[in-house]
């Protein structure tokens, strides 16, 4: 019997589609789904473009599970891999693909994932402190709580949470667990609230919200995996293949930020005449700073409230191609590009 897999909608679908599916049009098309989660972009696009082959990546097993009832229909033209997305190098690499037409990144933490109330990662559920993605393989939330030093517990509350109240919840951290280790999400809830001044508590949400943020980044080393993926994006795309990459917190959309913007600027040195092919930038972007979800997707997904779009297509002709296989789609301008009705920010 399959497992009934959840009820989901994806983060800003229809843009993800549009930005991607120029470059996907070619009879041999593959995209990689970087965190295909349950496969609602990925089904998207399937039912879309009848050629298209993708390859999944997840860390989440459960997720993998989920994605592979899903994408049944469409079980001949897809791959499922168990891997973080930090490994895709190594997998194009297994399955014979040095390039790919498109790359998909849905980062940060999963609906399905929150849902789970046995997973730790919802300050509103009582669940074991676990919080990793992959739970056959790390440490978890609780022993990140009983063994760090209070100068680390602080370091990573400030770090991923931008808790400014990160001294304190630290020192409350090692007074209690001095007591009894912390064992579960309401027992840390409860201490962070006790640990941070009474006004802070009536104002912003629950108050152990950037705390559960910044266990969640650290158990997982979520901003890790991201610094090594993305310098692999340029070498992984082939020319006129395109990247997506939706983004939930500063630290993630920070990173994505910087390496795309270092990747679409000329190297050229001032005043030279003539830009020369290995001055032009690999990577040109498709969108005027972030774009953020509109209110109808925010109110068809909540987790869309808080999400950073930004997207780049691998340019032809540059030094960078000597080694590149064939490219993909075709090129369309940046009126086409910005068609799409969405919030933007400047960023």
């Amino acid at each position: 019997m399959h497992e009934q897999v959840p009820a989901h909608v994806p983060v800003m679908l229809d843009r993800c589609v549009q930005l991607l599916e120029p470059a996907l049009l070619r009879p041999d098309a593959v995209l990689v789904d970087a965190t295909v989660g349950l496969g609602g972009h990925t089904h998207a696009l399937l039912s879309r473009l009848p050629q298209l082959r993708v390859i999944g990546l997840d860390r989440d097993p459960a997720a993998l599970r989920s994605a592979s009832h899903r994408l049944q229909p469409f079980a001949g033209r897809v791959t499922l891999v168990h891997a973080v997305f930090d490994e895709l190098g190594e997998v194009l690499d297994r399955l014979g693909y040095p390039q790919v037409c498109g790359l998909l990144f849905d980062l940060g933490v999963s609906s399905m994932q929150l849902d789970e109330a046995g997973r730790g990662f919802a300050y509103s559920r009582c669940a074991p402190l676990d919080m990793r993605m992959d739970n056959t393989a790390g440490h978890t939330a609780a022993q990140v709580l009983n063994t760090y030093s209070q100068a680390e517990l602080t370091s990573v509350l400030r770090r991923y949470g931008q808790e400014r109240f990160a001294p304190a919840i630290a020192r409350a951290v090692v007074r209690r667990r001095a007591q009894a280790p912390l064992h579960s999400s309401d027992e840390l809830v409860e201490l962070v609230r006790s640990a941070i001044p009474a006004p802070a508590r009536r104002t912003g949400g629950n108050p152990a919200k950037r705390t559960f943020q910044a266990l969640r980044i650290e158990v997982n080393d979520e901003l890790g995996a991201l610094a090594r993926v993305l310098p692999q994006i340029v070498s992984r795309l082939a020319p006129g293949g395109r990247v997506v990459l939706l983004s939930y917190h500063s630290g993630e959309d920070t990173a994505v930020k910087r390496a795309l913007r270092q990747a679409s600027t000329s190297t050229a040195p001032p005043g030279l005449p003539v830009e020369l092919p290995e001055h032009a930038p690999p990577l040109r972007l498709l969108v005027r700073g972030a774009e953020q979800a509109d209110a109808g997707q925010v109110r068809a997904n909540p987790r869309a409230q808080s999400v950073r779009l930004r997207a780049a297509e691998r340019v032809s002709g540059t030094g960078q191609d000597r080694h590149a296989g064939a490219g993909c789609g075709h090129f369309i301008t940046t009126h086409d590009t910005m068609s799409a009705t969405t919030t933007r920010s400047d960023d």
